[in-house]
């Protein structure tokens, strides 16, 4: 079983931050790349973090210097620290685990919305 579960989404003004959980089970995160995505209705998904089994970052342009994932190997768990959002940060986020032996992102989760509007 292998399952992701995001939470923390949210409604907040442009300029606010949010906290992104993905909790991990059925697997050991620490030996995987894991990825947040963001998808809006008929825009391709987007990834824009991602972060290596031995800790190496990754950032999509426009999340630069504005967000930041991290895990937390005891947890088991992902985070995505959102700061200054913007409106075009709207989407539904999902995390993403790399399944190297098929090279594709799985074992996705439901997703959590998050809305930015003033």
């Amino acid at each position: 079983q292998l399952q992701l579960a995001e939470s923390g989404g949210g409604l907040v003004q442009p300029g606010g931050s949010l906290r992104l959980s993905c909790a991990a089970s059925g697997f050991t995160l620490n030996y995987y790349n894991m990825g947040w995505f963001r998808q809006v209705p008929g825009k391709q998904r987007e990834l824009v973090a991602s972060i290596s089994s031995g800790g190496i970052t990754n950032y999509a342009d426009s999340v630069k210097g504005r967000f930041t994932i991290s895990r937390d190997n005891a947890k088991n768990t992902v985070y995505l620290q959102m700061n200054n959002l913007k409106p075009e940060d709207t989407a539904v986020y999902y995390c993403a685990g790399y399944i190297a032996t098929m090279s594709i992102w799985g074992s996705w989760g439901q997703g959590t919305q998050v809305t930015v509007s003033s």
